[in-house]
């Protein structure tokens, strides 16, 4: 039995719900933290009675499930949806009913720790080439001499 499975005295195994963002790395349920609130917009006669928007809120940086280099790329990645205290805020309010939206954000958070999954590929230095560097000392002569050939005053008669 691994460390999120769950026995009962009847000696079935429940695992508990997970949010699979690849083969390695899986969320547990109980680190999610969801709220339903007001959607802003139009909506009709609905909008100020039914809580169908969804802020989806994720503890980044106290998350056992996510590897150190994982963590430092998605609070990187996270911008202004992360909190002083590291917690990732995903508002969804794009459709009318709350399923749809809750669905939505947590759709947008596993695209964003797969994002956070990229190793980004080294940058390697460049040294421009020779023959680059003359073509542009030579570009900037010949158009050094068209400035210069422009100031020239025809002498008066």
């Amino acid at each position: 039995m691994g460390a999120r499975d769950a026995t009962f005295g009847t000696g079935i195994v429940r695992r508990k719900s997970m949010l699979t963002i690849d083969e390695n790395i899986a969320i547990p349920e109980d680190e999610l933290s969801e709220s339903f609130v007001r959607a802003s917009g139009p909506g009709g006669q609905n909008v100020n009675k039914v809580a169908t928007a969804v802020e989806l809120r994720f503890d980044v940086r106290r998350s056992p499930s996510l590897p150190d280099a994982v963590r430092a790329r998605l609070e990187r990645l996270s911008g202004r949806r992360l909190t002083n205290d590291g917690v990732l805020v995903i508002r969804a309010e794009r459709f009318r009913t709350q399923e749809r939206n809750r669905t939505d954000a947590r759709d947008r958070l596993v695209a964003l720790v797969r994002r956070a999954t990229v190793v980004p590929k080294p940058r390697v230095k460049t040294k421009p080439s020779r023959a680059v560097k003359a073509r542009r000392l030579d570009a900037k002569t010949h158009r050094g001499r068209l400035k210069q050939t422009r100031q020239q005053r025809p002498e008066p008669d």
